[in-house]
């Protein structure tokens, strides 16, 4: 079901997943990858955790997909944070839903954006980061930013707001390289509410955001941790500094996956981290 809701101000562009039979159900909110929208990696999640007994609501942040939102396609995560805010907000006012039973799921940069939310909202019971990002500005020390904020100072000038691809298998992109471009790039992420852009800013933004400390705050609340063993966008280390960091009850789940986008929509994948979240959401849901 195509729904809409607000968060500052902004309509969200949303699909309200329901389980079949009588609820309430047990409710999810969803956030995905970097310039992801919701009928990509988060609707596929979203649907089969349906199937599995879950109201879920996948989501386009504002400035993304559906959504409201200046400029188009860029990155703001303290709005992000937001609008996970105002999506739980939604999700529990519906009568299909039990207020009382919320979680978050986050893949890939949606995993630790649902870590960081999860961590500080007492509505939200249980976290499960599945490829999970967890970003954290002490590993991007010895970055160069002058030419993120040399953009950012032509369009506090007055000029316009710059641009540069989202993928592509050579050249300059926010995600470089033939693995983001196999997924983004052809039939696997084909989508019209997807552009292959991005605002220059929104390097800086995964630069120097911090959603690893959310792995500080969220215990004693459930965590789980889905993740390949090998991933050269979201590295395994990541995954295992979060669990390091967190107090029980949590979990981790190693799947056998060569590339992070497997985690995307390739099988046996996908059942796998579905089964894993699937089960650990029914012992602390």
């Amino acid at each position: 079901m195509r729904v809409e809701f607000t968060s500052d101000g902004l309509t969200l562009a949303g699909d309200l997943r329901m389980p079949a039979g009588a609820g309430p159900w047990p409710g999810l909110v969803f956030t995905g990858p970097f310039t992801g929208v919701r009928d990509q990696v988060t609707g596929l999640y979203a649907a089969r955790l349906a199937e599995r007994g879950y109201a879920t609501l996948a989501f386009d942040h504002r400035n993304w997909g559906g959504s409201e939102g200046l400029p188009r396609h860029h990155e703001d995560p303290q709005g992000k944070l937001h609008d996970l805010r105002a999506a739980v907000s939604f999700l529990r006012s519906r009568p299909e839903v039990d207020a009382g039973r919320i979680g978050a799921v986050g893949i890939c940069l949606g995993g630790g954006y649902a870590l960081k939310f999860a961590a500080f909202d007492p509505r939200v019971r249980v976290f499960a980061g599945i490829a999970g990002a967890y970003n954290n500005p002490y590993a991007m020390r010895g970055v160069d930013l002058a030419p993120y904020f040399e953009a950012l100072e032509r369009q506090d000038l007055g000029g316009p707001v710059e641009y540069l691809p989202a993928v592509a298998e050579q050249g300059e992109a926010a995600m470089p390289g033939d693995e983001p471009h196999a997924y983004y790039g052809g039939e696997r992420g084909a989508t019209p509410l997807w552009s292959n852009e991005v605002t220059t800013a929104s390097v800086l933004e995964l630069l120097t955001m911090d959603n690893m400390t959310g792995s500080d705050f969220l215990s004693p609340k459930p965590a789980l941790i889905v993740h390949g063993v090998v991933d050269r966008f979201c590295a395994p280390e990541g995954a295992e500094e979060v669990f390091k960091r967190l107090d029980q009850p949590k979990r981790i789940v190693w799947l056998d996956a060569k590339q992070h986008i497997d985690l995307y929509d390739r099988e046996p994948y996908v059942t796998q981290a579905v089964d894993a979240t699937a089960g650990f959401l029914s012992e602390h849901l």
